[in-house]
């Protein structure tokens, strides 16, 4: 169950993310603050893949064309959703902005019953209520 300390990881890093980002935006453009954002994305994340041994050009290139399409199409929707989450966190508390953007855990879990087939039990959607309850409180 190692998934579950690399999601908590994920959570509280994805916290610290929101804090820097809105320091960061104060008086600066949230667009080009994301653009940077990406920018140190892509060097920190080629010097990880290098140092952990897992970059490998012959993989990349060897890579089928649906699935560069499925990996390209998340990448489009990363930056989307990054341009909304520093807009919102540039113009708003970021407790609300964070508040909403973990709303995605619903529209995921839809979509992986919709597209992915997953069986999704009456507790998860209980849970996923009691996310978009708490959201709204927080919002409010």
């Amino acid at each position: 169950m190692v998934y579950i300390i690399f999601g908590l990881l994920s959570a509280i890093t994805a916290a610290f993310v929101a804090l820097f980002g809105k320091i960061g935006l104060k008086g600066f453009d949230s667009v080009l603050g994301t653009t940077l954002r990406s920018g140190v994305m892509l060097v920190s994340m080629l010097l990880f893949s290098m140092v952990l041994h897992r970059f490998d050009l012959a993989k990349i290139t060897a890579l089928p064309a649906r699935d560069w399409l499925w990996i390209s199409a998340s990448g489009f929707a990363g930056a989307l959703s990054w341009l909304f989450y520093f807009s919102g966190l540039s113009r708003g508390p970021m407790s609300k902005i964070v508040a909403l953007d973990r709303l995605s855990l619903v529209f995921a879990l839809v979509l992986s019953a919709l597209f992915l087939g997953e069986q999704i039990t009456w507790l998860k959607w209980i849970g996923a209520g009691f996310m978009v309850i708490g959201s709204i409180l927080i919002v409010r």
